[in-house]
């Protein structure tokens, strides 16, 4: 990776792009380049080790087995923990989510410790799955349009004291909790269940994951029509009755 380059670290393509999630380091290695900045993307298989000096870190969704061999590798690689104490950007969906919390359910039916980097656990939860469109307004401190998102989940994830929801939803589960709300964040570290994949739908997150990066509180403006179309069709879809 160049010095000068916008370090981009796409985690386990090998166990985490189960739904498309990798469509999400696509989205912020192309808003990077249309202004104009300099991308080093790096895609980290899980016989890899973790680079320490990356700028935006992304985690994607899984199946629980890849789950709970992605959490036990990255436990033991601890180069995202150094990361994140480097002040670096972490985006997680679904099962990467999870990671990010104390602990989560694996495979076995067992608890398995997460990473600690955002303030939540998740549990398996006893209801029908979380499956389809969902529709929630972002914490107002982020200063972001409504979200727009496809889940696919069985999980519950409670949010401590130490981060904040990410969303609270007006349409679809979120965290599963029933309190309406729907992903977590804290600082740097950021995690959602929404697909779609999300950064596509919502691409002025993107835009925020590199502004945090970039320590700049504003990017110079790109050609947002197809992802507004793509929005706004996929926002008039799920408003449709059942």
């Amino acid at each position: 990776m160049s010095d000068n380059s916008l370090r981009l670290v796409w985690i386990y393509p090998d166990l985490l792009s189960t739904y498309g999630d990798q469509g999400n380091a696509l989205v912020v290695e192309r808003r990077a380049r249309q202004r104009g900045l300099d991308v080093a993307r790096l895609d980290v298989r899980s016989d890899q080790p973790i680079p320490t000096s990356g700028d935006i870190y992304l985690i994607g969704g899984g199946e629980d087995r890849p789950q709970r061999l992605a959490a036990e590798r990255l436990r033991r690689d601890g180069g995202l923990y150094r990361a994140v104490e480097n002040g670096a950007i972490v985006f997680s969906v679904c099962a990467g989510y999870q990671i990010l919390g104390h602990e989560f359910i694996n495979d076995l039916g067992q608890r398995e410790p997460g990473l600690g980097l955002l303030d939540v656990v998740s549990v398996r939860g006893e209801g029908e799955r979380c499956v389809g469109d969902v529709l929630g307004d972002i914490d107002p401190q982020l200063g972001l349009p409504q979200l727009t998102g496809f889940e696919n989940h069985q999980g519950v994830t409670h949010v401590g004291p130490n981060a904040r929801p990410f969303a609270q939803v007006r349409l679809g589960k979120g965290n599963g909790t029933g309190d309406g709300t729907e992903g977590a964040y804290n600082g740097t570290v950021f995690g959602t269940y929404m697909h779609g994949p999300v950064l596509a739908r919502n691409p002025l997150i993107a835009d925020l994951l590199l502004k945090l990066a970039l320590d700049v509180n504003a990017l110079p403006p790109v050609d947002d029509r197809w992802y507004e179309a793509l929005r706004d069709e996929r926002i008039t879809a799920a408003q449709q009755p059942a």
